[in-house]
């Protein structure tokens, strides 16, 4: 049996407090062309999640598919209110982040970014919600609720 979401703890990348029903991705995703900006759906119909909203929840990604407009796409998610509560990488993804990071100094409401090991990953709970803390760890509320 793998750790409880209580017992997990990823590596900061950006900091800050956010909560949210789990969306863990089963492929890797490009934001670019992946996702839409305006809604925050994923739009890419090869992926496993297609149609799957990513606006507030706890997005859990195994990988990303680089794209150097990655950062936009955040950028622009972050601006509309239609990013992810908290992002979750199995691997750093500099360009993902660094949207992430410009936004907050645009002052657009910021989501934290936390690099988490995908079997760690793999025990997250889920369509649980999620509390994300600015130390990096990861705690389950259960079904439906229960986050504030």
């Amino acid at each position: 049996m793998g750790l409880t979401a209580a017992e997990q703890r990823g590596r900061v990348l950006v900091a800050g407090d956010a909560a949210g029903p789990l969306l863990r991705l089963t492929e890797p995703i490009s934001f670019w062309g992946g996702v839409d900006p305006a809604t925050g759906r994923i739009t890419d119909p090869r992926h496993p999640q297609h149609d799957a909203e990513i606006a507030g929840r706890v997005l859990a990604i195994p990988a990303t598919i680089g794209s150097s407009s990655s950062s936009a796409i955040i950028l622009e998610l972050m601006r509309v209110g239609r990013a992810p509560a908290a992002l979750l990488l199995g691997q750093v993804d500099a360009i993902l982040t660094l949207g992430v990071i410009v936004g907050r100094e645009m002052g657009y409401a910021t989501l934290p970014v936390v690099e988490l090991a995908a079997d760690t990953m793999a025990d997250l709970p889920e369509g649980e919600v999620l509390r994300v803390m600015g130390d990096g760890r990861i705690m389950a509320n259960g079904p439906g609720g229960g986050a504030t």
